[in-house]
């Protein structure tokens, strides 16, 4: 998908929602799941969404997540 420099901070907020939304459905909160702004700093953004730090209970339950998702 490209994305026009012009909507990618858009992009980026809504692929966040959408991470959460999926998230929530199998019971995985990422609580600093975000747009990183320093990436939004340059003339021409190419915003990163930072998935952040978790604790230890919540890696296991997405790596748990991510096994049963293996073909």
């Amino acid at each position: 998908m490209v994305v026009r420099s012009s909507e990618r901070l858009r992009a980026a907020e809504e692929v966040v929602r959408q991470l959460q939304e999926g998230l929530e459905v199998v019971s995985v909160t990422l609580p600093s799941l975000r747009v990183d702004v320093v990436s939004l700093a340059s003339e021409a953004p190419y915003p990163l969404v930072d998935l952040g730090r978790c604790n230890l209970d919540t890696a296991m339950r997405l790596a748990a997540v991510l096994h049963g998702l293996r073909p």
